[in-house]
């Protein structure tokens, strides 16, 4: 739906006659009434990609959390410093597990958006993280509040059990 009113907008911007040119997978306009503009302005067909960057980016993308990558350089400042809890898996792409654990992680930064922060540790690219918060099987999801690690959980565990224990420090004041 996001995306959906984004590429409206889009075409709404579009001058009349232009090259620019959309490709509409498909769209329900009973909500939407046309401006003066886009009256004027040629239909657009299904099939006929843009030519041309359009004006206007659109920011629905900043409206779900992401699991957000952690290395070296930035482990610091996204992890350490961050006001909120931190949910970081440990993870390595050749480990089957992880890829099965990684739906569940997006799963819980989407559902506990703005009250954790998810991001994920490739143990092949950052081994001095790993190392220093002693990871030795993965996938490991370790909680930090604070600045300080609180608990850690080692391997594929179901969503209920992460969801218990961010339940915890959610809600807590230390």
């Amino acid at each position: 739906m996001a995306l959906e009113t984004c590429f409206r907008a889009w075409a709404l911007q579009a001058p009349a006659g232009g090259k620019d040119r959309l490709l509409l997978v498909g769209s329900s306009s009973s909500s939407f009434t046309p401006s003066k503009r886009a009256a004027v302005a040629p239909p657009l067909s299904v099939g006929r990609v843009a030519t041309r960057r359009p004006r206007h980016v659109c920011q629905s993308k900043n409206a779900v959390d992401e699991v957000v990558v952690a290395d070296d350089k930035n482990w610091d400042g996204m992890v350490i410093a961050c006001e909120t809890p931190v949910l970081v898996e440990f993870w390595a792409p050749w480990c089957g597990p992880c890829r099965m654990i990684a739906p569940v992680i997006e799963e819980l930064a989407k559902d506990y958006a703005g009250k954790i922060k998810c991001c994920k540790v490739n143990t092949d690219d950052c081994p001095n993280v790993a190392s220093t918060y002693g990871i030795r099987s993965i996938p490991t999801v370790l909680i930090f509040k604070g600045g300080e690690k609180k608990e850690s959980v080692i391997g594929a565990v179901p969503k209920t059990t992460l969801t218990t224990i961010i339940d915890k420090y959610i809600g807590a004041s230390s």
